[in-house]
This record gives structure tokens, sequence and C-alpha cells, in this order.
């Protein structure tokens, strides 16, 4: 089975021998593909509505792997029992989204070591999720694909150094700690798109006669910190 490339990429970070469960599935392709390629590997594919569901099943009925890969109804990370896995992912969803199903169930995270996220917006939320929930950020990713910028989160439970700098975290939480230090091509066009329409907004709100000063202030700070990323070199801890 052939994934997407952001699926592709994101399977790259789980363990060969992975006991996971992939949290709104889209039609199992994720467990499905894994599995396929890894015989030690078993999935949950946990879907919240009936029709995806039976999409999944089809497609665990179809590959063959109802030994291995199972789907199952449920809201979020209620569809796990307590140590059943050691592995989540969740991808494309808001990152909201995924914050608020991760807070709602991180009693079902026990166990859990590696936790693989995709929020298709505001990755912000999950990366402060992750500061404020136990598990360290180590790796991340950015990609388009179909003309969509995506970021991929890698978070363990444990990690010998933080990826975030004291001076700079607050920056570095909104942006990622290392795609604004690699600056890669999806990136720059995802942010140098924000930095344009907040310039053009600012912009707006100078002609205005409204009096929205706390307003300017908080995107001349904004668009200051993007350019200061997106323009002059930077390194970790200046």
């Amino acid at each position: 089975m052939e994934l997407s490339e952001r699926l592709s990429l994101l399977s790259k970070f789980l363990p060969e021998d992975a006991q996971f469960a992939d949290i709104g599935s889209d039609h199992a392709y994720l467990p499905v593909s894994f599995c396929q390629k890894h015989p030690e590997a078993r999935a949950i594919a946990g879907e919240v509505n009936e029709g995806p569901l039976r999409s999944a099943q089809s497609e665990i009925t179809r590959q063959e792997l109802e030994d291995r890969v199972e789907a199952r109804l449920g809201d979020g990370l209620e569809v796990l029992e307590n140590g059943e896995v050691n592995a989540v992912v969740i991808a494309g969803m808001g990152g909201p989204l995924i914050a608020s199903i991760l807070d709602k169930g991180k009693d079902k995270l026990e166990g859990v070591q590696r936790l693989l996220l995709q929020p298709n917006i505001h990755a912000v939320a999950v990366r402060r999720w992750l500061e404020e929930h136990g598990f360290c950020l180590v790796h991340e990713e950015i990609l388009e694909e179909n003309g969509h910028v995506y970021e991929i989160l890698i978070a363990d439970r444990h990690a010998d150094e933080s990826l975030y700098s004291e001076e700079n975290k607050e920056v570095e939480m909104w942006l990622g700690p290392l795609l604004m230090k690699q600056k890669a091509a999806p990136f720059m066009k995802k942010w140098e798109s924000h930095l344009n329409n907040r310039e053009r907004i600012l912009k707006q709100l100078e002609l205005s006669s409204q009096n929205q000063e706390e307003k300017k202030r908080e995107l001349t700070r904004e668009i200051g910190q993007l350019k200061e990323v997106l323009y002059n070199e930077y390194r970790k801890g200046e």
C-alpha cells in the first residue's frame, strides 16, 4: 500500500515492533501499511464515527491483517486500555483538537513512550501540551504536499536534552525549535505568507479611525519576531 508523503514520513518514526494506536485513522491506511512492512508490529485504528470505522475494517480485512490490526469505535483515546500501546499517532487535525484529545485521554497514556503528531494548524497548542505533560519534543519535520504545508512533531516521554532555549522559548514554541533553525522551503513559504498577512492587517489598522493600539502593538511584535527568524541567522541560546 502506498501512503501519502505525509503519512509515510510520519511512519518512519515508529519503532519496527511498535504496538501503536492511530487515532482518527482514516481508513486504517497507516496501521495497515506499517504492519504489512513490519511483521512484529500491531496496531489499533481508532475512529469516532461508524462510516470511517467500517471503511477501516474493510481495509484491514482486504489486506488480511485482522490478527494484527483492529479497528475500534470511540472518541479519541477512549478506544485504548491502559498499557495497551507504546506509541500513539494523531494526524490530520488542528493543533488545539490534538491537544484536547491528549488531555482528555491522558490517563490512557500510561506506558506510551512516543507520540507522533501532525497538526494541520496551530502546532503551538501541541507543543505547549507536550511541554506541560512530561513529553519531550525530540524531532520535527515540515513538508508540503498537494499545496498544503504540514508539521510533524515527535515527542518521547524522556529525552536527554530539551530542544528549547530559555531565551527564545516562546518563539520556539510558536514556530518550532528545529524548524526555525533549519528554515526549509515549506517553513519559509508558510511563515512568509503569515508575515505578509500580518503586515496587511497592521496597515489596515493604521488607516482605521478606531483606537486599536493594543492590537497594533501585538501585530508589530509578531511581525518583528517573524522577520528576525526568517531573515536573520538563528542559533539556540542567542
